[in-house]
C-alpha cells in the first residue's frame, strides 16, 4: 500500500509470518537530494539479492480462471502497462519489449473473454519450486481531521526538509557504494540518524508546520504506517486520503515477532491470536506496555495528501482490491499477473503485481490487498496461505530463458 505506493504499501500482519513480524514496511521513497557530509561508523554494503533467472525457471501449469476473476485481472494489468513497458526488470524474467505485444493485445481484448486472454496470450513460468506464501494487507481507516481538535493529538507528518542522504565522515570513499543512509546533520554540521519513533513522539519535529493531518488513535495510526497509506475519516464523514512519502531510516522491528518471542502470541492463557486484531487487543488492554511495544519499531512513516480512486503500489499504479499483490521484483516483474493457488481460498486466483514491501522478500512470497473497509481489515489481518504460484509471462520467455 502505498504514497506513492500502498507505495504503500510496510505487509503481512499473519500469524505463520509472525504478522511478517506484523511486517509490511514500505520501499524507500524520494527524499530532498543528499548534501554529502558524513559521521558513523562503516556500513557494510549487502550483497546483491538472487534473481529469478538465478533461482531457475520452469513451465507451470494454469488452472482454469473464472471470467469475473480474469475481467478485473485484466482491468489491473490495463493500468500497468504503460509502467510495465519502460520499466527496467531486475529479475532477469522479461526484457520491456517481451511486454509489448501482450500489452497492445490487451488495450482492445474483447469484453467477457479475459481468461482467454491469460490463457493464450501469456504462458505460466513457474521460479525455483513455485512453492508460495500469501500474507494480506489493506488501506486501513481511521479517525483524523485536517486541522488539530480535541480528541485528535496524533500527527500526521510530511517528509521533512532535513532528512536527507549523506555518507558517515569516517566511511572511506572506496566503501561509499550504493545509496547513502538517511539521516540529518545536526547543528554541528555532523551527519547523524534521523529521528526514531519514540523522540518523534516525544516532539522532535513538533512546531515545524509538518503536520498534515491529525489522528485521534496512536495504535490505529501506528497500523496504518505499517499498511504505508489510508483514510483519514473526520467526525463529519469527510474523508482525506494519505499516502507514503518517505520514511526516516531508521531500523524496522516486527512487533508481533517482539510479542511471540515474550510468549505473548498463542492460544494458551494470557497470550493472544497471532493476528493484527490480536496485536492491537493486547496494545489496548495493556496501554503502557503496548506504547513500549510500539516503540521498539523505530521506523516513522511520513505522508503526503493523495487523489484518486486508490492508492498507488510501488509501480506507480492504483492498487486494486482482490486483484492486486505485492511482490519481490528481484523474482516478480512488476506488471506481471500471477496465479496463486492457496490453502486459503480466497487468495487463490490471478493477481498483478504491483506493490513491493520490505517484508516480501524471495521467489514467490506475495502480499495480497484486500481494499479498504471493515472486511478489507479483517481478511488482511489474518491471512497467512501457503500453497503454489506461476508468474504468467510473455510467450517465448521460457524458452529464451532455458535456451529451449
Amino acid at each position: 500500500m502505498t504514497g506513492g505506493r500502498a507505495s504503500l504499501r510496510l505487509a503481512a500482519l499473519a500469524a505463520m509470518a509472525l504478522l511478517a513480524a506484523c511486517g509490511r514496511v514500505i520501499p524507500p521513497g524520494s527524499a530532498p537530494p543528499p548534501t554529502p557530509v558524513p559521521t558513523q561508523p562503516p556500513v557494510q554494503a549487502p550483497p546483491p539479492p538472487a534473481t529469478a533467472a538465478q533461482v531457475g525457471v520452469a513451465r507451470g501449469i494454469l488452472p482454469a480462471v473464472s471470467e469475473a476473476d480474469a475481467a478485473a485481472a485484466l482491468a489491473s494489468f490495463r493500468e500497468s502497462c504503460p509502467a510495465l513497458l519502460r520499466r527496467s526488470d531486475i529479475s532477469g524474467l522479461t526484457r520491456g519489449t517481451d511486454w509489448q505485444q501482450p500489452c497492445a493485445e490487451a488495450t482492445t481484448w474483447p469484453a467477457g473473454q479475459a481468461a482467454q486472454f491469460f490463457a493464450t496470450r501469456l504462458e505460466p513460468v513457474r521460479v525455483g519450486a513455485g512453492t508460495a506464501f500469501a500474507t494480506g494487507y489493506y488501506e486501513p481507516e481511521i479517525a483524523g481531521v485536517r486541522v488539530r481538535q480535541p480528541g485528535f493529538d496524533v500527527p500526521v507528518y510530511r517528509l521533512p526538509p532535513d532528512l536527507v542522504r549523506g555518507w558517515p565522515d569516517d566511511m572511506p570513499v572506496a566503501e561509499r557504494t550504493g545509496r547513502p543512509p538517511l539521516g540529518r546533520y545536526d547543528p554541528s554540521g555532523k551527519f547523524v540518524p534521523y529521528y526514531e519513533r519514540a523522540e518523534i513522539e516525544d516532539g522532535a519535529l513538533a512546531g515545524q508546520g509538518l503536520e498534515l493531518a491529525w489522528a485521534a488513535d496512536p495504535a490505529e495510526f501506528f497500523f496504518l504506517q505499517v499498511q504505508g497509506s489510508g483514510r483519514l475519516v473526520a467526525p463529519d464523514g469527510t474523508v482525506m486520503r494519505i499516502g507514503y512519502a518517505g520514511q526516516n531510516g531508521r531500523e524496522y522491528a516486527g512487533i508481533g515477532g517482539i510479542m511471540r518471542d515474550r510468549g505473548l502470541i498463542g492460544t494458551g492463557p494470557g497470550q493472544y491470536a497471532g493476528s493484527m486484531q490480536g496485536i492491537l487487543q493486547y496494545i489496548r488492554e495493556h496501554p503502557a506496555e503496548g506504547d513500549a511495544l510500539m516503540r521498539q519499531n523505530k521506523s516513522w512513516i511520513f505522508f503526503k495528501e493523495l487523489t484518486g480512486d486508490g492508492p498507488l503500489g510501488a509501480l506507480g499504479v492504483p492498487v486494486r482490491g482482490g486483484s492486486s499483490v505485492a511482490a519481490d521484483p528481484a523474482y516478480t516483474p512488476l506488471g506481471t499477473p500471477v496465479f496463486l493457488t492457496m490453502d486459503r481460498p480466497e487468495a487463490s486466483g490471478l493477481w498483478i503485481a504491483q506493490d513491493t514491501g520490505g517484508a516480501i522478500k524471495g521467489a514467490n512470497r506475495f502480499d495480497t490487498f484486500w481494499g479498504a473497509g471493515a472486511q478489507a481489515r479483517q481478511t488482511a489481518g489474518g491471512m497467512s496461505a501457503r500453497g503454489t504460484a506461476v508468474l504468467l509471462l510473455p510467450l517465448g520467455t521460457l524458452a529464451r530463458l532455458t535456451g529451449q
